[in-house]
């Protein structure tokens, strides 16, 4: 076939005629390509028209963010970094799906799968890495997958639907994330592991040994110093042989060992080949005409696997291609800081000591926090961060530079701000203020603190316009309050704080208190409605504003409302909560925790007639009747019914629990009847939507037996009345409560209560919890509403027991009603932007 002479609406200059520019053609719609093309398009917007071919029938999207991708946490939408619009706005041809199989340096042309070919002028290669399957027996069998790109994690979803062991051969970072998004679909998981440490490239011994711990109490197998012998099965693979003998079952197998550079299509093109494609320090390869960047490269010797390095070299190469510039790429001094399943960890230099070299530690295990840096001849030359990487950056600012640590030895260990002499109260602000410009700070997209800061000068002064901008914390989101900081620190008292600048998603520039507001100015009282009027950039939404806009409009038209399932998380869709194996566990209400021998026998009845695998007493004085099917949910709730019980939302963003003690009828400490009125809150509170879980508790005297001061409204009973608390958290973040006031009667504690509950409806945005958001909004600001506001106390409590006659239903007694043909609606009707939601 010839050369192609048709020139797409990208290759015809704006007058007419034909777009005499160089042309360059780019081989890989990767990060790295794209990063370069983003490089080369700052310096230089109009020097090149350029083609980007793509293996992937898709535009270029964050492959470090496949682990949350797999756990359901989100959507490929979310994981986006240059979508159509960006190849439209700067004429760049995209031709995805259609991979380059040969290239013909003498013509200078390349020819693509489908046979199409292409001329170039400059052609730059971004072919990344290839995963490496070991080569054992079985390694060809369905069922055996890879995990680097969408189509890898399509087919462990598939598998997660279809099958429930899984085997993940490789404890590094890609094998860990596979292993827990697996585990959190509900696959049994077994990680195998060569080496006795996981992670062993990051992470000392002692910092494998408590990630170990932490992903075994989690529920996944792992097995370090374990040796594969084989994959077992005929059609399919059925299980894993170690060399030790040891056999495990599997009907998913994920080989995560590592990855190598993809360097086939330039060794066939004669391109000097090694273990990368061979570049200079401008990235360019044996043919002056040709570039190389990314995973695929190998320069001075050394091949990368990590982004920093990667943006480090696309900036060379673009600086090769545009400015000329005479400094390039010289290498990179590599650190590591990543977020495994939920824990973080970070690494940087030569941790492993030596001679010479001395260890300085940090292990406090009740938090899971350690860290360890080594020290020699008064520098920092490696250091291990698990649990708390917050001075990951400093050390590493600190190892680059090779600056004299004698001076900050003692402090050294205990991070920048006692280090620099703040200690434990120092203000985080000054301790990023201290770092140097080069610091990095987004290592998922390679940005420094400069980088950030000239960001934010040019009038990015939200931490999404930064995002938009630099893209620094737009990836996995762990360097977000180091963000934050340099706003505030660059901008100093014009920074509003982020919080008050936070828009609903990137479907819209509306803040959440603009379209809570907007909703009722313009009486809008459907999800379509908002996003016609409000002008949403995406005609449907997306799973993170769809959510949030059926509860504002709930929250403004109880009335009215007409609910829209299809916007609420899967667990409110189904009320009752998923679990890892796909069955469903189901919460009846309990009054104050109170039950009777009729209720009891009920739940025994129901936990035997529907195969219950374990029944659970909760931390919120109830019963969980785990492991029921879902086609056997309307009959459960029925039963339940017709016992008087009803649903404990246990599933729901809503009231949950309201927990007490047996106060002063039963208790020669008690002051008051706690578990009475916690039977009258939970009464008047129960079945109410809230922006996220809602927990209550009653305590009948100051040794607060009911924990009452961490939750979101606690009532703690004296001999004068009753103390009422608001804010608490006993989740990850521990946070007590801030009293609010003391009041002397049941009804006026009942009052208050109802009263806070709709402020916090009408005023949070959707997904914060009450902590979070009386620390925004301050507790001041709570106590003139509702303590020192009598009539507007009064109104706020009108309008929650409005909204309770409304919306004080039974989901239970309606599906059991409705019978199982609109659960199975329900279920069939799931849609893409759909989310998994946990208790």
């Amino acid at each position: 076939m010839g050369i192609q002479s048709k020139i797409s609406s990208g290759d015809a200059m704006a007058s007419g005629g034909i777009d005499t520019r160089e042309h360059l053609v780019v081989v890989g719609n990767g990060m790295a390509g794209c990063r370069a093309v983003e490089e080369v398009l700052k310096r230089d917007s109009g020097r090149y028209r350029i083609t980007i071919f793509g293996a992937e029938p898709r535009v270029n999207y964050n492959r470090i963010m496949l682990s949350p991708l797999l756990a359901g946490e989100k959507a490929f939408e979310d994981i986006v970094i240059n979508d159509h619009a960006w190849y439209e706005e700067n004429g760049i041809r995209l031709i995805a799906g259609d991979p380059v199989t040969a290239i013909d340096r003498e013509m200078k042309t390349l020819t693509s799968r489908s046979g199409r070919v292409e001329s170039y002028d400059r052609l730059m290669l971004a072919t990344g890495s290839d995963p490496f399957i070991i080569p054992v027996p079985g390694a060809k069998l369905p069922g055996v997958v890879t995990f680097r790109d969408m189509d890898d994690v399509a087919a462990m979803l598939r598998a997660a639907d279809e099958s429930r062991n899984a085997v993940v051969i490789g404890g590094g970072l890609l094998g860990l994330e596979a292993a827990h998004g697996l585990s959190l679909r509900g696959m049994n998981v077994t990680v195998i592991h060569l080496m006795p440490t996981l992670m062993e490239r990051q992470l000392d011994e002692a910092a494998g040994w408590l990630l170990k711990t932490a992903l075994e109490g989690r529920g996944q197998t792992i097995l370090t110093g374990a040796d594969t012998e084989c994959i077992l099965g005929e059609s399919k693979v059925e299980g894993v042989r170690l060399k030790d003998g040891r056999l495990i079952p599997a009907d998913l197998v994920v080989m995560a060992v590592g990855i190598r550079p993809n360097t086939a299509l330039a060794k066939e093109a004669g391109l000097a080949v090694g273990r990368g494609i061979h570049v200079d320090d401008h990235m360019v390869t044996s043919d002056p005409s040709i570039t190389a960047v990314g995973e695929c490269v190998e320069h001075r010797g050394l091949c990368y696997g990590l982004v920093a390095p990667l943006w480090e070299m696309c900036a060379s190469l673009a600086d090769g291609l545009t400015t000329g510039a005479a400094s390039g790429y010289q290498g990179s001094v590599t650190s590591t800081k990543l977020k495994v399943s939920g824990i973080d960890v970070f690494s940087a230099g030569d941790f492993s000591g030596g001679e010479g070299a001395e260890d300085i530690v940090l292990r406090d295990a009740t938090r899971g926090i350690y860290k360890r840096v080594v020290v020699k001849d008064d520098r920092l030359v490696g250091a291990v961060l698990y649990g708390d990487t917050a001075d990951g950056n400093w050390y590493f600012d600190l190892l680059k530079k090779g600056e004299d640590i004698s001076d900050i030895r003692d402090a050294l260990i205990f991070g920048q701000a006692f280090a620099s002499g703040g200690g434990a109260h120092a203000d985080p602000k000054a301790a990023v203020a201290a770092l140097s410009d080069e610091a990095e700070i987004c290592g998922c997209n390679g940005v420094s603190k400069g980088g950030v800061v000239a960001c934010i000068r040019n009038g990015a002064v939200t931490l999404d316009a930064v995002r938009a901008s630099c893209k620094a914390s737009a990836s996995c989101g762990s360097c977000t309050g180091l963000v934050e900081n340099l706003l505030a620190v660059t901008l100093g008292d014009e920074y509003a704080g982020e919080r008050a600048e936070k828009t609903v998603c990137k479907c819209t520039s509306f803040t959440h208190e603009d379209v809570r507001r907007l909703i009722l100015e313009k009486e809008l009282k459907s999800i379509p409605q908002v996003m016609q009027e409000l002008s949403w950039s995406t005609p449907d939404g997306c799973h993170s504003c769809r959510p949030a806009l059926n509860y504002y409009l709930l929250c403004a038209w109880p009335a009215e409302h007409v609910e829209d399932p299809q916007s609420r998380f899967v667990n409110e869709r189904m009320h009752a909560n998923i679990q890892k194996d796909g069955t469903y566990s189901v919460v009846p209400r309990m009054w104050g925790g109170v039950t009777t021998p009729k209720e009891l026998r009920a739940i025994a009845d129901a936990a035997e007639k529907y195969g219950a695998r374990m029944v659970k007493v909760t931390g919120g004085q109830r019963l969980d009747l785990f492991g029921i099917k879902k086609e056997d949910l309307p009959a459960i709730w029925g039963d339940l019914n017709a016992a008087g019980m009803v649903s404990g939302h246990a599933y729901g963003k809503a009231l949950r629990t309201v927990k007490t003690c047996v106060g002063s009828e039963w208790c020669r400490f008690g002051t008051q009847d706690s578990t009475g009125l916690g039977i009258k809150t939970e009464q008047m509170t129960w079945g109410s939507w809230m922006p996220h879980k809602f927990k209550i508790a009653v305590s009948g005297c100051p040794r607060n037996c009911a924990e009452a001061t961490i939750k979101d409204f606690g009532v703690i009973c004296v001999d004068s009345g009753y103390e009422l608390h608001i804010g608490g958290n006993g989740g990850i973040h521990l946070r007590g409560t801030d009293l609010l006031c003391k009041v002397e009667t049941e009804q006026e504690a009942l009052d208050y209560c109802a009263a806070f509950i709709q402020l916090y409806r009408e005023e949070a945005r959707y997904l914060d919890r009450t902590a979070p958001w009386v620390e925004r909004v301050g507790l001041d600001y709570i106590k003139k509403r509702i303590v020192e506001d009598a009539s507007g106390r009064e109104a706020l409590h009108a309008r929650f027991l409005l909204a309770q006659s409304y919306l004080q239903k039974d989901p239970w007694a309606e599906r059991a009603a409705g019978a199982e043909k609109e659960l199975h609606q329900h279920i069939a009707e799931i849609r893409p932007f759909a989310v998994v939601g946990g208790r």
